[in-house]
């Protein structure tokens, strides 16, 4: 090839070795987390935490790690990218052990089925709190690292760079759900999902240990101001007395908050209305597969959408997502009726839901970016962007707990237990609880299109 003048274009630089690892790094992670994330409501109900401390424990969890990167970055840009990481593995298989501790070596043993009544002693609750936080610490440590080695090693190639690394991050959710679905029936025991999960994190840390190098940023880009956790809280602060800003991450966050769901209402929905032993790995793996199909086609079909437009469509996404449930519960025979004599419906609508959110995050989370870019003003764009996973921490923070009440007190209102230990739901109830969550992702979509007209009046800042 050549140039205008004649001359041989430049062939385009090849990534460099700490990109790929870096990849590597977070296909084990993600495997790790995801491998446990669509059964943890669920194990812990069967470990006797009752109707609440399931979803308080899991939206915590979700908080943890999309909220402490805020600090954890700053931390590992002081400390160095690797022994950051080699750190936060160690927290992070040590938190997979903590939750598989009580069955393992406490002599705990999981219930059939999930029970409304809190049975469990402190000597589950502890070692429970203990893996949340060693979770959620060490999985905040692993997102600014991983990303900051992206950002430092796309060699000229960032748009390339960042898709394969997404891409990276879906199939190592498919791989983790795979293998968990698959050692779990082999064992036939739950808790052995942690034992994959803390074994993928043992991975990471050797391929971390023995590959992963640190890298410079590449030359010409700007160095990074070095901060300290207090000098980020007060950036926060700074953002947060920002009208537009703050009043985006309030409207945003009930997308967030319905994508929560897909870990708390819908594990608890299917485990205690539809099916003893549901495949919820393979279940919600139908969200990074549909991601992985439909990305690049969404992105060419409607990447030219306004940013706001774009969220909009995906939270009604969303919200439609929620209220396709309704239909196998009017089915004649109800929702337990198998479909091609090979699923009950009623998990064949969840899969259905789980595709449906996908598209919605396909529409709302990359120009969610986008438009808090736009927002920021001029010159601290780089300073909103860091802040930009508040509204999933927002949204994970509410969800566990409005969830968990979303399907005890309106969904299993009037409920009778069948002898297999399977709720009958009242199909009113059932139904007023699905109206419930897809009415606050219409209410988050009108929101944020009222936000946007009022932003439109606002002065320019």
């Amino acid at each position: 090839m050549q140039d205008d003048h004649g001359a041989a274009a430049p062939s385009p630089q090849k990534f460099p070795r700490a990109f790929w690892t870096a990849n590597l790094t977070e296909l084990f992670e993600r495997a790790a987390y995801y491998s446990m994330a669509s059964f943890v409501v669920i194990y812990l109900g069967r470990l006797g935490l009752g109707e609440y401390w399931p979803s308080n424990l899991n939206g915590t969890l979700w908080f943890l790690v999309y909220f402490l990167p805020i600090l954890s970055g700053t931390i590992a840009d002081q400390v160095g990218f690797r022994k950051s990481l080699l750190v936060a593995f160690v927290l992070l298989a040590g938190g997979y052990f903590m939750m598989g501790y009580p069955v393992w070596f406490g002599g705990q043993t999981l219930a059939p089925v999930v029970s409304s009544e809190m049975t469990a002693g402190r000597d589950v609750l502890w070692p429970v709190l203990i893996a949340i936080v060693l979770i959620g610490i060490g999985g905040s440590v692993i997102k600014p690292c991983i990303s900051g080695t992206v950002q430092k090693t796309h060699a000229g190639r960032a748009t390339l760079a960042f898709a394969i690394f997404y891409m990276v991050i879906n199939i190592g959710s498919v791989v983790g759900r795979v293998v968990a679905y698959y050692v779990r029936h082999y064992y036939d025991n739950l808790s052995f999902i942690f034992a994959v999960a803390a074994s993928a994190a043992v991975v990471a840390f050797f391929v971390v240990l023995l590959l992963y190098r640190d890298c410079d940023a590449p030359a010409g880009s700007p160095a990074k101001p070095k901060k300290s956790p207090g000098q980020v809280l007060l950036n926060m602060i700074l953002v947060l007395r920002n009208r537009r800003f703050a009043l985006f991450l309030l409207v945003s966050s009930g997308f967030w908050f319905l994508y929560n769901q897909v870990y708390n209402v819908l594990p608890l929905y299917v485990k205690r209305v539809v099916e003893t032993d549901p495949a919820m790995d393979l279940y919600t793996a139908a969200n990074p597969i549909t991601i992985v199909c439909f990305q690049l086609l969404i992105t060419k079909l409607f990447g030219k959408m306004r940013p706001i437009r774009s969220i909009v469509v995906g939270t009604i996404i969303i919200g439609l997502s929620m209220v396709i449930n309704l239909v196998p519960i009017w089915l004649a025979g109800g929702v337990r009726v198998l479909a091609l004599n090979w699923l009950p419906i009623g998990s064949l609508f969840i899969v259905l839901t789980v595709s449906l959110i996908a598209f919605g995050e396909l529409f709302t989370s990359p120009r969610t970016y986008e438009w808090i870019g736009a927002l920021a003003p001029k010159g601290q764009e780089g300073l909103f962007l860091g802040y930009a996973n508040l509204p999933m921490a927002i949204g994970s923070l509410v969800g566990g707990p409005v969830g968990a009440a979303i399907f005890n007190e309106i969904m299993a209102a009037g409920a009778v237990e069948r002898p297999d230990g399977l709720l009958e739901l009242q199909p009113s109830a059932a139904t007023a609880g699905w109206l419930v969550l897809m009415a606050i992702g219409f209410a988050s979509a009108f929101s944020m299109w009222l936000y946007n007209r009022w932003l439109e009046k606002q002065p320019a800042p």
